[in-house]
């Protein structure tokens, strides 16, 4: 997918209509694959990119320091760049407001449209412990199953805290282990005992099972969703 640039709305030539094209033609990208169920990275684009431009709504000085410049000379002594600001120009920032503003618009109705998919299927995922969970759960596996339950996909997670504004946040990591084929057999229990039995680096591993009766998108919809439906159930139980 074709996404676009950090500042499109304020590079090359600034014009409503040619940026209303511009934009339009992104969204129309993102509802096809809303359409299909597909949710990432679609929605963190978008998010991102609405979050970019209500900080330079709201933030003059950001504005003004990210505006394009031009060229005015070129220093080579100094080996620097001097550029002439054109934010003076109320005509043009009339013209980016106004950009500005209709975007904001348009892309908050198609993150609420992705917001409800997103919703639906974190509704529909169930997630329980298997078997003894250790006091450090930082790292382990969990086993996800959607609606086909024809396999149980394994993944390795760790969990690791950062800070962004003086707030704590929790990320998730992970990697793709095996699938077992679901059968009597291969029970959740059995799974777990042979991941010990192989993986000695976790000799006492935190287990979860997530599963669904949605048979979505494994790695743009399911998948991302498992796994931030992970970090917060563990997060309430810490």
């Amino acid at each position: 997918m074709k996404t676009l640039s950090q500042t499109w709305f304020a590079e090359g030539y600034i014009d409503f209509e040619l940026k209303k094209y511009t934009l339009l033609a992104y969204l129309q990208q993102i509802h096809r694959e809303f359409n299909e169920n597909r949710l990432y990275p679609q929605l963190s684009d978008i998010v991102f990119h609405y979050n970019t431009m209500v900080r330079f709504k709201h933030n003059k000085q950001l504005l003004q320091e990210q505006f394009p410049k031009k060229f005015t000379n070129i220093n080579i002594d100094k080996l620097q760049l001097l550029y002439e600001k054109i934010v003076d120009d109320d005509e043009m920032m009339k013209e980016l407001e106004d950009i500005i503003q209709y975007s904001l618009t348009q892309m908050s109705k198609t993150i609420k449209d992705g917001a409800e998919i997103y919703e639906f299927v974190e509704g529909k995922i169930n997630i329980l412990p298997v078997g003894i969970v250790p006091l450090e759960n930082d790292e382990g596996y969990f086993f996800l199953c959607d609606g086909s339950y024809s396999d149980t996909r394994v993944y390795h997670y760790r969990l690791s805290i950062f800070e962004k504004h003086d707030e704590k946040y929790r990320s998730i990591k992970t990697s793709f282990i095996a699938q077992w084929e679901r059968n009597f057999v291969n029970t959740y229990e059995s799974i777990k005992t042979d991941l010990i039995r192989n993986k000695t680096e976790l000799p006492n591993p935190a287990v979860y099972s997530i599963e669904t009766d949605l048979s979505f998108p494994l790695e743009e919809t399911l998948l991302p969703i498992a796994k931030r439906s992970l970090v917060k159930y563990i997060s309430g139980a810490a």
